[in-house]
């Protein structure tokens, strides 16, 4: 049987939707699920725009998510590491939000790139080590958590050419396309963002809408969800 239908007649034979990993007990989700998603100046444009979409699309199929784009501070317009410009509607913040997710722009340690200006800002840091959310990591975006102290210690995944500055910065490294520690969710390259995004409809809203947006999408979701149970 082909893969999605297998999980739709899954999720419909057992009449409920299911969850996936444990939330972290230091963190409270509200309904609707809510999620912002960084964009930066200098922001990889699929590493945010995809998982954008996605969580958009849970949306029009009736799920209980709202999700909003939103910069480091401000409502602000930025360049993208593609050039585009795009008007950022709403600034973080971080106790209107049960998920944050954020993208990669460049490397951490390449002078000049989004990321690289990303982590430069402490007080931006600040905030987001202190936050009380799941924190998900796109691509090189997870370097931006590490260098808030967040992955320190535990399992978590970037974009390959990242691995090893991450292991440096003491993550445990695993090679999944999305890994889930509970309120760290980490995502390998670029367009495992997507991935990420549908595992997170999974994981709090069911596999039968996550599966339905797949189809909309015309997406089938590829390698390993590790999760830390």
């Amino acid at each position: 049987m082909e893969r999605r239908t297998f999980l739709r007649a899954s999720a419909l034979s057992a009449g409920i939707v299911v969850a996936g990993a444990p939330i972290a007990s230091a963190v409270s989700i509200e309904s609707p699920l809510r999620v912002q998603v960084l964009a930066f100046e200098g922001a990889e444009d699929l590493d945010y725009v995809g998982p954008y979409d996605v969580l958009h699309r849970a949306a029009d199929k009736g799920g209980a998510i709202r999700t909003t784009l939103v910069s480091p501070y401000r409502p602000t317009t930025i360049t993208t590491a593609k050039g585009i410009r795009v008007e950022v509607p709403r600034g973080w913040s971080p106790q209107d939000a049960d998920v944050l997710v954020v993208p990669g722009g460049g490397m951490h340690n390449q002078p000049g790139s989004g990321l690289h200006k990303l982590i430069a800002d402490k007080g931006f840091m600040r905030r987001l080590a202190d936050a009380k959310l799941v924190k998900v990591g796109v691509c090189t975006g997870v370097m931006a958590l590490s260098a808030a102290g967040i992955t320190r210690g535990r399992p978590a995944t970037t974009h390959t050419v990242a691995k090893p500055y991450l292991a440096e910065q003491g993550a445990t490294v695993i090679n999944a396309r999305v890994v889930d520690d509970g309120d760290l969710v980490t995502c390998a390259g670029i367009t495992s963002g997507i991935d990420g995004a549908l595992w997170l409809i999974e994981r709090f809203l069911g596999v039968k809408l996550a599966s339905e947006v797949e189809t909309v999408l015309e997406y089938e979701r590829r390698g390993t969800v590790w999760r830390n149970s």
